[in-house]
């Protein structure tokens, strides 16, 4: 029965070693992967404000939308 119980927990640190080993190399290839991508992609700098898209809307569609919006949520309170 001892014997068992030996090769039980000899078992169990093998597999514990080998999972700790196979997230040891996966955390360095993940780190590695991220350093190729800043090196040979690196983010581009924002060139001024965003510019503002009009839309074709009327400023009375907006207005009523909004209201009926106003009312919606006053009444669902």
């Amino acid at each position: 029965m001892t014997e068992m119980m030996s090769n039980g927990v000899e078992l169990m640190f093998a597999g514990m070693g080998i999972v700790f080993l196979f997230l040891t190399m996966l955390v360095g290839a993940i780190n590695l992967m991220s350093s190729l991508v800043q090196r040979f992609f690196p983010d581009m700098p924002v060139m001024g404000a965003i510019p503002t898209v009009s839309s074709g809307i009327d400023k009375s569609i907006i207005a009523a939308i909004a209201a009926a919006i106003h009312q919606h949520r006053h009444k669902h309170k």
